[in-house]
């Protein structure tokens, strides 16, 4: 399987910001550009001063997004790593590409891939970091992972092993000190030496990279100067509380307890864990910034293109919780996407557009001048990246899922967490479970409007302008009974748009789509 496109970031002074807007010329044919896909796991979108937060927590990356295109309404397809992952590389909702756990990834169900598109399109291809999808070794031309507790390599030296064994001790939650050593030991650093080695290894074709950062996830952990950098103390305020859980519902209250079970103490550490959580996304930063030097340094910057994105988000404090669990909130499902090189009109302002990640892989098919793969569900973005023209009711309004089926566990069924894997001993705790995993749900956003829905009929109505955390339900407020069947139409137009088409018709009948796979007509 081929991921595709590149994640750069841009350059804090002004003359790397000079150097970006000089590469702003489209790529021809003739010569295809590289694509490098920094994907980072388990960033919230909102944690950025580009986007109005008051800290600098990824200043090399925003200095980039600006000189590149940025989106505000960029979504995951669902709250989970192997589905999520499974549909960037598929451009395919998770309904489509069965694969809605953590657990079906050998499920995944489609024609083409990203990496199957790359390597037919003459592209030499890699994956460094995280995979958590299908893919095989098979599918690339250089095969150097990473996970959640170190690398996966017999290459690694002493020093890296020894930092492995560390990250193994967490238990998957955090360290509540700094970690040993410094940036050198930790696996972005080391990713991006690892990258650079391959990328200096190759006779002059055109790569595509998947770079795919284990972290912020948990286990939550840095080393100084990062550790220090945002003092729990200096932290703006959430916008919700553990408090607010009663509003959520039953299963947040059940994410606390077992979370409580499996991480004694967590909630009297959540500032600390929230203060961790940014000093990582710094650390993240600066291998991003030294990434693109690298490709600068190997003279292949000029012609890379360049997509930083996460696979979903957070909670990083919100309802007094940490990880992910439960529900489709903005700080699940809104992920950071920005994309910068060769051809990409620069903007200082975000695009307006509702964007997924399902539109990666078609948009790469553009870029790489092949034809999208039938079943694919996403749009082409490359219009809109060259600042071309472009249906904008297309892209409107955006979908997400969450849940693997079912019907939902609730308190009713028990809660032996442990007898089903939930929690286990030294502070061990898997927040994506029966209970927080069960049943199917929906959401569609237009502008500061959103509609979820679930299988029992469970409507909400939020708006996100001045309602953030979700919490006061307007669905049946009368004075928003158009925007409640707007949105109720928008959610349906979306199911029947994304119903499967594969298999095709095996005969006379000619499928229809649209050149840059745009799913509306408008």
């Amino acid at each position: 399987m081929k991921t595709s496109i590149l994640i750069s970031a841009a350059a804090v002074s002004a003359a790397g910001i000079g150097a970006l807007q000089a590469r702003q010329q489209p790529p021809s044919q003739a010569q295809k550009p590289n694509v490098i896909i920094f994907m980072v796991d388990q960033q919230r979108a909102d944690l950025l001063a580009r986007e109005g937060y008051p800290l600098q927590t990824m200043p090399f990356a925003d200095s980039l997004a600006r000189c590149g295109a940025w989106f505000n309404r960029a979504y995951t397809s669902a709250p989970a790593s192997v589905p999520a992952r499974t549909s960037m590389v598929t451009g395919r909702f998770p309904k489509a590409t069965r694969v809605r756990s953590n657990h079906n990834a050998e499920d995944a169900f489609f024609v083409k891939d990203l990496f199957d598109i790359a390597r037919e399109s003459g592209y030499r291809t890699a994956l460094v970091g995280k995979n958590h999808t299908y893919i095989k070794k098979e599918k690339t031309d250089y095969w150097d992972p990473y996970n959640h507790g170190g690398q996966n390599s017999p290459r690694k030296d002493s020093v890296a092993r020894a930092f492995d064994r560390y990250l193994a001790s967490t238990h998957m939650y955090a360290n509540l000190q700094p970690s040993p050593g410094d940036a050198r030991s930790q696996l972005p650093y080391r990713m991006v030496d690892d990258a650079s080695r391959w990328i200096g290894s190759l006779d002059g074709a055109p790569f595509l990279m998947w770079f795919s950062v284990p972290e912020p996830h948990n286990p939550y952990q840095t080393c100084e100067p990062y550790y220090s950098m945002f003092p729990p103390e200096s932290l703006p305020r959430l916008h919700s509380s553990a408090a607010d859980r009663a509003i959520k519902g039953e299963r947040y209250q059940l994410l606390s307890e077992m979370m409580a079970m499996g991480h004694v103490g967590y909630a009297e550490n959540l500032q600390r864990l929230r203060s961790i959580y940014h000093g990582m996304l710094r650390m993240i930063d600066d291998q991003f910034r030294r990434m693109v030097g690298e490709l600068r340094r190997q003279g292949v910057y000029d012609n890379t293109i360049i997509l930083y994105l996460s696979d979903h988000g957070d909670y990083v404090g919100e309802y007094g919780l940490m990880k992910k669990g439960v529900g489709l909130d903005e700080v699940l499902v809104r992920i950071p996407m920005q994309w910068s090189g060769p051809g990409i009109v620069a903007s200082a302002t975000p695009q307006r557009a509702h964007v997924s990640i399902v539109d990666i892989f078609p948009t790469f098919c553009e870029i790489a001048g092949a034809e999208i793969p039938a079943g694919v569900q996403g749009r082409s973005l490359w219009p809109m990246l060259r600042g071309e023209s472009y249906p904008e009711g297309e892209f409107s309004s955006i979908m997400a899922e969450a849940g693997y089926g079912g019907m939902y566990y609730t308190r009713a069924d028990g809660s032996d967490f442990r007898a089903e894997g939930a929690v286990g001993d030294n502070d061990y705790f898997d927040e994506l479970n029966s209970w927080s995993q069960s049943g199917t749900m929906r959401m569609v956003r237009e502008g500061d409007w959103k509609l979820t829905s679930d299988m029992d009929g469970n409507n909400r109505l939020y708006n996100l302008k001045s309602d953030p955390s979700e919490l006061h339900d307007l669905y049946n407020a009368k004075a928003h009974a158009a925007v409640r069947e707007r949105l109720t139409a928008l959610l349906l137009r979306w199911e029947l748009s994304t119903e499967d088409a594969l298999p095709l018709p095996r005969n006379r009948y000619r499928f229809k789509t649209n050149p840059h796979n745009y799913l509306f007509r408008q």
